[in-house]
């Protein structure tokens, strides 16, 4: 079965966020101040968010990406991960990771049946990441990568945002981890999600990166798989890894765009900057889950053609990215 939406896009991939909380404060995902915390009945259970999950697949769906906040720090999660990856139809399960808490809880993830982890680090740099995370240890999260590839994961997928004037200047150091390590290093634009006042100054086009980088590496195309992100895909030649941009603020890929978004809260999202939501928890009580699947494929049907955001303007209203699972 597949799920189509109004524009003839294919979504297949669902983005389900577990928790709004978050062992860390980054800049460009939270205010400083952080955000009011939910109650706990204002989460979805586990076992809504599984009816939620079952109900995506059974429409069309076949990657599920877990994230948060920072989807580690909420108690159950590795049992609940055991019963998304046992989902029949569901093709792969994948999860985004602080990496914080992975030295720890790599292992018992893998044997849990996920099959790939996303791991954001914005900063090689210790003073960096601190100024970055206003709390983080940098060094956790290396020992988190290497407890991920020592408890069997396939090179994990390392997600920096680019934020000129703030860690910029490490752009081509992260290209050169590829050289030695079968790592995907992604650059991600920074996305003004917070409305931060002069946001615009922050932004680096996904060009001027890959530009930087091919004044000292040779760069040559990579083909993506059907399930794939929105990243465009590079390989320094002869390196082990590989490279790509996400260009969500200078090039909208919204014409590929195959996801849809639930929030830890039930609300159901068909884009990111979309200041629209449909809630589902009124159809998470039936036995039957047809009214929830059909809800779903109307979240789909809505879904818009592009969201309204470029290097200039942002028409959304402010939001922080923990509370939406970006």
């Amino acid at each position: 079965m597949e799920l189509v939406d109004s524009f003839g896009r294919r979504i297949n991939y669902l983005r389900l966020s577990v928790t709004d909380r978050c062992n860390l404060r980054c800049r460009y995902c939270m205010p400083a101040q952080g955000v009011e915390k939910l109650t706990h009945g204002d989460i979805l259970s586990y076992e809504e968010l599984f009816r939620i999950a079952r109900a995506a697949v059974a429409i069309g769906v076949e990657k599920i990406r877990v994230t948060g906040g920072e989807p580690l720090v909420r108690k159950g999660i590795v049992p609940f991960l055991a019963r998304l990856a046992a989902l029949p139809g569901l093709r792969q399960l994948v999860l985004t990771t602080n990496g914080l808490l992975l030295p720890e809880m790599a292992a018992e993830l893998r044997r849990a049946g996920v099959q790939r982890l996303n791991i954001s680090l914005d900063s090689l740099k210790p003073d960096t990441f601190r100024a970055i995370t206003r709390t983080g240890d940098v060094t956790r999260v290396l020992a988190g990568i290497d407890a991920a590839l020592a408890a069997g994961f396939p090179p994990p997928k390392i997600n920096m945002v680019v934020m000129r004037g703030v860690n910029d200047d490490e752009v081509v150091e992260f290209a050169r981890l590829t050289l030695e390590h079968p790592y995907t290093v992604r650059y991600i634009e920074y996305m003004p999600a917070t409305r931060e006042e002069n946001w615009q100054r922050l932004c680096i086009p996904a060009g001027e990166i890959l530009d930087r980088i091919a004044a000292v590496y040779g760069l040559e195309p990579v083909e993506k798989g059907t399930m794939a992100g929105p990243s465009r895909d590079y390989r320094i030649r002869g390196a082990t890894g590989t490279i790509g941009v996400i260009s969500a603020v200078s090039g909208h890929f919204c014409s590929e765009c195959n996801r849809i978004r639930i929030t830890a809260t039930g609300m159901a999202k068909s884009c990111l900057f979309s200041d629209e939501g449909l809630d589902l928890k009124p159809f998470l009580g039936a036995v039957d889950q047809t009214p929830l699947e059909d809800a779903l494929r109307r979240l789909v049907g809505c879904k818009p053609e592009r969201h309204g955001m470029d290097a200039e303007k942002a028409e959304h209203k402010a939001f922080s990215m923990a509370k939406v699972g970006g």
